[in-house]
């Protein structure tokens, strides 16, 4: 039986659907509990989305259901649900993106089943300049989250000797994602480039532990997924739940907290507590830009 309920969110007043409707089996976590979840979740979560062309991963029959992706906004958006109309040359028309400013555009997403949130590496205003470079760590067997982590180190030594900072969060699944703030002077290729001269040095000096194997039915160990850094590829955003069993939540983390780790600890059930008691721990990646000159021009090399 259909189910509705009128709600009124950041000063929105809007019909939830169905909000009984269980979307993680096991926990028995419902439709109600996701938006619970990214309402509440808002004020960490918003500053990593603000200005952001957003991807949509939806799952209106659950984790366990089939899924699809949803770039464009619905017509049935409420007049309020602001967009950013962008050509895509792979669709060849414009797409109306979705960008989330407050509350009740995260409350209403979450409504729409969209489980996973995957918003732009780059800002509407300057959407060919990305803000961030992204090293995507993701194990394939005999490759552990314990060798995620110590690929993780191996990365931050390198960026450390290069006097870079970077943050990292779990990828909310078997991974880890590790963010370089950087000001808006590159391209995407131009940081594609830098990820995979980072990723070729390591596979080079570690090929016990790393593989650039883009086949994943081919891969032993861990892969740096340096193509996460093209215009419009998806990446789970920071606090974005994820359609896991457990319901996880992609995670900010301190360096010293990957050491045994269990990147399965962090779920739905349980995130809100630690982020109310330690803060939003990628508040700096937001303003720590940095500058990688004499880097890209062959310094990696």
């Amino acid at each position: 039986m259909n189910q509705e309920q009128m709600v009124t969110i950041a000063g929105r007043r809007m019909v939830l659907t169905n909000p009984r409707k269980v979307l993680w089996p096991a926990p028995s976590f419902t439709k109600g509990d996701m938006i619970e979840y990214y309402v509440r979740v808002a004020p960490f979560m918003l500053p990593h989305l603000a200005d952001r062309p957003l991807v949509l991963t939806r799952y209106p029959d659950g984790v366990d259901g089939e899924w699809f992706y949803q770039k464009d906004c619905p017509e049935y958006a409420p007049p309020w649900v602001e967009t950013f109309e962008f050509y895509a040359k792979s669709a060849d028309r414009s797409i109306a993106f979705i960008l989330a400013r407050d509350a009740a555009d995260l409350a209403w997403l979450a409504n729409q089943a969209a489980i996973e949130i995957h918003p732009w590496l780059s800002r509407y205003d300057e959407p060919e300049r990305p803000d961030f470079a992204i090293f995507d760590l993701d194990p394939s067997p005999p490759a552990d989250f314990r060798w995620v982590v110590e690929v993780a180190f191996i990365i931050k030594g390198l960026l450390d000797r290069l006097g870079l900072r970077a943050y990292p969060k779990t990828s909310g699944a078997t991974g880890l994602h590790i963010y370089l703030p950087v000001k808006r002077l590159y391209s995407y290729p131009d940081l594609a480039r830098f990820v995979a001269a980072v990723a070729d040095l390591i596979q080079a000096d570690r090929p016990d532990l790393t593989t650039r194997e883009r086949t994943v039915a081919k891969r032993r160990g861990v892969y740096i997924d340096h193509l996460q850094n093209v215009l419009g590829k998806t990446i789970a955003a920071p606090y974005s739940l994820r359609p896991t069993p457990e319901a996880t939540v992609s995670t900010p983390v301190r360096w010293d907290e990957l050491p045994g780790l269990d990147p399965k600890a962090f779920s739905i059930r349980n995130v809100l507590a630690r982020f109310e008691r330690m803060g939003d721990l990628f508040a700096p990646a937001l303003s720590d830009k940095q500058v990688l000159t004499g880097i890209m021009d062959g310094t990696m090399h």
